[in-house]
């Protein structure tokens, strides 16, 4: 599937918002394999954190456009396509520079009607592509939960490793929810660009 990206606008809050939820929480995101359902019962992100993620002048949160017709994704209110069709959302990340070597990858989500398409894949090579071009970054490290072992392989597959780093799980910072378990943390993955 061919995909056009661009940087998301605070216009864009509405339709980030519901596909990183579709992605990721309750019964919509158990039709791909990234759920999170089984793990935290929350909104993902809030308005005013996916927001500052928009604005923040030390990142970007890039959007994956497909125009094809079988599309499923969320209407985005960019332009149409040259081939006439209306694009629709599909995916979207987040790129942060932590420093001058070193980039983050985050907000990853692909429509879960979409996923094992090639899409995610097509999305982490364009997050990785702007970090080196646009930062110089030599780096890119993303946390991932413990128990996501099939994603965990995915990055693997896509270069990553994993480092001895681990975070805390923000169980108080959950959006309108809980965690389902209370095991939860973050192993850090890295990879050379």
């Amino acid at each position: 599937m061919d995909l056009t990206f661009r940087p998301a606008t605070k216009e864009d809050t509405p339709p980030v918002l519901a596909l990183v939820r579709s992605a990721y929480r309750g019964e919509s995101s158990r039709a791909g394999w990234t759920t999170e359902a089984d793990l935290v019962a929350d909104e993902r992100i809030s308005d005013s954190s996916l927001l500052a993620k928009i604005t923040d002048p030390a990142g970007v949160v890039l959007l994956a456009y497909s125009s094809s017709g079988t599309s499923t994704g969320t209407s985005t209110p960019a332009s149409v396509s040259d081939s006439g069709r209306d694009p629709r959302l599909v995916g979207c990340c987040e790129v942060g520079r932590r420093d001058d070597d070193r980039a983050y990858f985050g907000l990853f989500a692909v429509s879960p009607e979409l996923q094992a398409a090639g899409i995610g894949r097509q999305v982490l090579q364009r997050a990785e592509e702007y970090a080196k071009q646009e930062w110089g970054s030599r780096l890119m490290n993303m946390w991932v939960i413990w128990t996501r072992e099939e994603l965990i392989s995915w990055y693997i597959r896509r270069g990553y490793r994993r480092t001895e780093e681990k975070a805390p799980f923000p169980y108080s910072e959950l959006v309108n929810g809980k965690a389902l378990r209370n095991d939860l943390h973050f192993i850090v993955l890295e990879k050379e660009l």
